[in-house]
């Protein structure tokens, strides 16, 4: 064969290897409302950059006669390349070729691309659209699956993981995803669940659609087990991308600083009004954090669960940050076990990867009510607690009107290691609000040395000076300042180095 010849077999193998599961089965992909795998991977990376690696790999299975059946890629398609110049390496799996299921193949191949971006640290991002496990192969799909987990578990907290579910995800096959560190859903052509409908049924006798057991809006709104939604492939390609703009590669580097034309010194006027004087008036918290931030942009995390707690990336002085809040618009933003759950998780993530934490804090106190205490509260709430006393990051702290009881000392107070605590003139930091106090303190006051006592209560407690006082609030500040001072504070800390006690791991109450 002359060397004409071999470079022509090679054009056509490729040629075959990127058909994946023919012209019908695209054609059927896109009829659906998706985006094929190598059409998701183009528009993921930065133009001409992807390199795909194990593209002629094909299953090793004779029963059922898969012999005969072999697709180069056997399913799967895997690489790295640039995501605004930075290194990613991907997975992608290709519902062309036996429905994306997983074979041992496949997973051999998300393996070596994981070791690849572990030894090198870079993030990895999977893009799921499977039929689930490969029956045909038995055990040895289920060993791929198993072998992925362990892989996901080892790189936890050393480069950032994403998950997109851009099709089915059923089985075995939604433990993955759950592991990484965020994970992307699509609307209407996306779904993700342990078991699905038909079984439901025969067991429990539960009519539901896959929709509503594990669409994109049921994670996102009701289970929390997605962080965010995209309307199609094509947004959630923009959005995994602008993600990954705030992280760092791992987890031995700072997040990616960008140029900052917003002033440090930028201060608000309107702040001054944004907290309203009556204390029970509801206000969104989202104001505060957009004109505080730099050019107003927040990059919110899990918009639609819990959202009584707000969570997400922001910069300030061109430096990413972890933004956690109250959101005292929704249930006058108490604290409740899918709000700590939420915030927890989000604690943790910024803290392995070295991104700073700006808590603002507005909070009542926890959620009162049956379901809640049986629900675990006070295990749930106290992973909250524990996220916080255990980041060694940046904390950095505002109060920006109430802060009681627990909620207050679980709200990164500066109890639990907060290296800065602001407070506004309106904070209102004690045990529990006035009338509550009054009305242990002295039960059988007539109504108006009532009224009178709860005044006095509010002048002597319910502010920040107290706090001040015993140096638990370091400044407390005009809110036209809020930039400026927590610029200012994130650059004070910027060098923090704390180290906890040596040990395995801690035992964080689950």
């Amino acid at each position: 064969m002359s060397s004409e010849e071999k470079y022509k077999l090679l054009e056509k193998k490729n040629a075959e290897a990127e058909l994946g599961g023919g012209k019908d089965k695209i054609d059927k992909i896109h009829a659906s409302g998706r985006k094929t795998a190598r059409e998701r991977i183009k528009e993921l990376f930065d133009a001409g950059t992807f390199v795909e690696i194990d593209k002629f790999v094909v299953h090793q299975t004779t029963d059922f006669g898969m012999d005969k059946q072999k697709i180069s890629g056997d399913g799967i398609i895997t690489g790295y390349g640039k995501i605004d110049g930075k290194l990613v390496y991907v997975f992608v799996q290709d519902f062309s070729v036996f429905g994306g299921s997983l074979s041992r193949t496949n997973a051999n191949k998300i393996i070596k691309v994981m070791d690849l971006a572990m030894k090198n640290g870079a993030p990895i991002v999977g893009l799921n659209d499977s039929g689930g496990a490969r029956i045909q192969e038995g055990v040895k799909s289920l060993a791929g699956y198993g072998d992925v987990f362990y892989k996901n578990v080892m790189a936890s907290g050393v480069i950032p993981q994403i998950s997109a579910i851009l099709g089915p995800c059923a089985g075995g096959a939604v433990y993955s995803p759950a592991i990484t560190d965020f994970v992307f859903m699509t609307r209407n052509t996306s779904y993700m669940f342990i078991t699905g409908p038909d079984v439901i049924k025969s067991v429990t006798h539960e009519e539901v659609t896959k929709e509503e057991l594990g669409g994109a809006t049921a994670h996102n709104s009701k289970s929390g087990v997605a962080h965010f939604r995209a309307d199609d492939d094509q947004q959630a390609m923009i959005m995994i991308r602008e993600l990954l703009s705030f992280l760092p590669s791992n987890n031995m580097e700072d997040p990616p600083v960008k140029p900052c034309t917003d002033s440090t010194h930028r201060k608000e006027e309107k702040l001054q009004t944004m907290v309203p004087d009556d204390p029970n008036k509801p206000y969104d918290m989202k104001d505060i954090i957009e004109t505080v931030i730099d050019d107003n942009m927040f990059f919110e995390v899990q918009p639609f669960f819990a959202q009584n707690m707000i969570t997400g990336f922001a910069r300030m002085g061109g430096k990413p940050a972890g933004i956690i809040a109250n959101q005292p618009n929704v249930l006058a933003g108490v604290i409740d076990i899918d709000a700590s759950n939420k915030a927890a998780r989000f604690i943790r993530f910024c803290d392995a990867f070295n991104i700073p934490l700006i808590t603002l804090c507005d909070v009542p106190g926890y959620l009162p009510g049956v379901s809640q205490e049986h629900g675990g509260i006070i295990k749930h709430g106290a992973k909250l607690l524990y996220a916080y006393a255990e980041a060694t990051v940046p904390k950095i702290t505002l109060i920006t009107r109430k802060a009681y009881g627990g909620a207050y000392v679980v709200m990164a107070s500066k109890h639990l290691g907060a290296d800065v605590n602001f407070s506004y003139p309106a904070g209102e930091i004690a045990v529990i609000g006035a009338e509550g106090a009054v009305n242990i303190l002295y039960r059988k006051l007539p109504e108006e040395e009532r009224k009178k006592a709860i005044e006095e209560y509010k002048k002597m407690f319910c502010n920040p000076y107290k706090a001040a006082e015993h140096g638990y609030v370091d400044e407390i500040i005009m809110p036209r300042n809020t930039r400026p001072k927590l610029i200012q504070a994130l650059e004070m800390t910027q060098n923090k180095r704390a180290n906890n006690p040596p040990r395995k791991h801690g035992n964080i109450p689950l």
